[in-house]
């Protein structure tokens, strides 16, 4: 049931906007103060606790982690899409900080990689073996 999904994220998302709003308002911005980041804290919280753990369960249980598994690469596109636009407004200093962290962030996904796939020591191969 998609159904429970969509709720969950609207909720979340409604939620994320009003505290984003406030935080805008709190800070003298006239603007939006990370609402859909705290959406998606929200989301992830609640789709990970044992409250809602009846709605993470059986079919209802596929929409809602089909949309927590879809609403973080739609915020990060949507995030990196208004960035690009903002570097190419910024000239040519926003461009090139934009294209040094892509580099310095492929130039550390091996490194990462390697830390994730660290070898088990004696006690997790213990437990494991048990």
């Amino acid at each position: 049931m998609i159904v429970y999904g969509v709720a969950l994220l609207s909720a979340c998302l409604i939620l994320g906007m009003v505290i984003g709003e406030a935080l805008g308002v709190a800070l003298n911005v006239e603007a939006n103060v990370g609402g859909v980041g705290i959406a998606m804290l929200f989301l992830v919280f609640a789709s990970n606790s044992e409250k809602f753990k009846t709605l993470t369960e059986g079919s209802a249980g596929s929409g809602i982690k089909f949309w927590s598994a879809m609403y973080i690469p739609i915020v990060v596109a949507m995030a990196a899409r208004q960035n690009v636009a903002a570097a190419v407004d910024g000239g040519l200093l926003a461009l090139l900080a934009g294209i040094a962290a892509v580099v310095v962030s492929f130039a550390l996904v091996p490194i990462l990689s390697k830390i994730g796939n660290s070898p088990a020591t004696d006690d997790q191969k213990e437990q494991g073996a048990a």
